[in-house]
C-alpha cells in the first residue's frame, strides 16, 4: 500500500550504501531493528508499535522463526499499513566477508522465502549485512538476486546483547538525531523498559520515526 499522506518516497536509490537519510527529510529518521533474538522482545516490540504507531522497519533473520512467527499476527495489519516494513538480514547472519557470491545469494533468498512465507511481502530491494561486514563484490552478488540497497546505520543503541538502561539511554540521546538510520536489535530485554523514554526523547527533538519506504521510491 503507499504511505501516508505525509509520507510520500521523493528519494531515488542508487544502489550505493545507505548510511543515513537525506538531509532533505528533514526531522525524520529511520528506526531500525536487527535480529530477533528473544520471542519476548520481538513481542513487545510489535506491542509497542501497534500501541503508540511508531514506524520501524525490521531487519529479520529467519533462523529466528520462534521469535517472528508467534509475532507475525500482530504485525500483519502494521505491514498492511505501511507502518512496519519488514527487510532481509540474511537467514543464518553470516559475515558476507567470509562467503562466497553463491553463499551470500543463498542466505538472502533462504531468508526472501522466509519473510514472505512468514509476512507475506518481498523484502526487496534491502538488506542489512551482518556486522556491516561488505564491500563491492559483496553488494553486487546481493544485487544480482534482487536486494540493490544495502542498509548500513549512523549510529547505533549498542544492544546487539544484554546492555545497561542507562548506556542504553546514553547512545540513544546520542544518536536519536534527524536523518539518521537508528540500529536496534531485538534480543534483549532492557529497551523494551525504556520505549516511553525513547518515545519521549523523539518528542523532545521533535523527531519523526519513519521507514524505508517512506522515505525512498522502490525500484
Amino acid at each position: 500500500p503507499p504511505p501516508p499522506p505525509q509520507f510520500i518516497p521523493q528519494f531515488e536509490l542508487d544502489g550505493e550504501p545507505l548510511w543515513g537519510l537525506p538531509d532533505e527529510v528533514g526531522n525524520q529518521l529511520a528506526w531500525t531493528v536487527d535480529d530477533g533474538g528473544s520471542p519476548e522482545v520481538v513481542q513487545a516490540y510489535a506491542n509497542f508499535a501497534a500501541e503508540t504507531g511508531t514506524r520501524l522497519t525490521f531487519f529479520v533473520n529467519g533462523m529466528y522463526a520462534d521469535s517472528w512467527a508467534p509475532a507475525a499476527a500482530t504485525l500483519a495489519p502494521l505491514i498492511a499499513s505501511g507502518q512496519v516494513q519488514i527487510a532481509n538480514h540474511t537467514f543464518w547472519h553470516p559475515s558476507l566477508l567470509d562467503s562466497s557470491d553463491a553463499e551470500i545469494q543463498d542466505e538472502l533468498m533462504q531468508n526472501h522465502e522466509f519473510i514472505v512465507n512468514t509476512f507475506g511481502v518481498d523484502a526487496r530491494p534491502y538488506f542489512r549485512p551482518p556486522y556491516g561486514e561488505r564491500d563491492a563484490r559483496t553488494d553486487a552478488a546481493a544485487a544480482a538476486v534482487g536486494y540493490t540497497a544495502p542498509v548500513m546505520w549512523y549510529g547505533s543503541l549498542g544492544d546487539s546483547g544484554w546492555l545497561d538502561p542507562g548506556i542504553l539511554m546514553g547512545e540513544a540521546n546520542k544518536w536519536l538525531q534527524p536523518a539518521h538510520i537508528v540500529l536496534g536489535h531485538a534480543n534483549a530485554p532492557p529497551v523494551t523498559e525504556l520505549f516511553p523514554q525513547l518515545l519521549d526523547l523523539l518528542a523532545s527533538r521533535g523527531l519523526v520515526p519513519v521507514t524505508l519506504n517512506d522515505v525512498f521510491i522502490r525500484p
